[in-house]
Formats: structure tokens, sequence, C-alpha cells
């Protein structure tokens, strides 16, 4: 007679790091392209951290600190190409650039 009812249980809370680190994540992709990744590799692996350490059936959301994870990572893959080719395409104009005024004098 006395069992709790289904409304009465707790259920786990989505952890609020996790949630921000898919938010930065898709950020990431949008508005915020380095600083959004950094920040959703950070609070991703920060949330999937304490939701491990968490007594189960605490927190939820590691799926959401996955998905995060994965936004950023591919994101900050994608930006270190780029300041590759960027780098790589200077230093050809300068090197470029430094042969024609090598010729001029």
């Amino acid at each position: 007679m006395n069992s709790p009812s289904p409304a009465l249980t707790s259920l786990p809370i989505t952890h609020g790091s996790a949630i921000a680190s898919l938010i930065l994540g898709i950020l990431a992709w949008t508005f915020l392209p380095f600083i959004g990744a950094i920040l959703a590799v950070i609070l991703g692996h920060l949330a999937r951290s304490e939701i491990r350490r968490a007594p189960p059936g605490t927190f939820s959301g590691d799926s959401l600190a996955v998905a995060g994870l994965v936004l950023g990572y591919i994101q900050l893959g994608f930006s270190a190409l780029f300041l590759g080719f960027f780098l790589l395409g200077g230093l050809a104009i300068l090197a470029g650039l430094m042969g024609i005024f090598a010729h001029a004098f």
C-alpha cells in the first residue's frame, strides 16, 4: 500500500555541462567556429567525467556530451586544416614575392 507512485520517483537530471557542450558544439559550426569547439570539448569531457563519478541514476546526458565532443573535435580538425593551408599558402606567396624581389636587384 505504501509503494511510491511513478510520479514521485526521482528521474535522472540531465547534466548542464552536457547540454552546454552540445549547444556549443552546434554553435561551433555556425557562430563561434574555434572558441565554441574548444569549449564544447572541455565541457563534454567535464560532463562525462561527472556523470560517470555520480551514483547511478543521478545524471543523464552522456550522449549529449558525446555529441558535443564529436562536433567540437571535428570542428577543431577542420580549423587545424584551414590554419595549415592558410599558413602554407602564405609561405608560398611569401616565397614567390622573395623570388620576385631577388630578381629585381
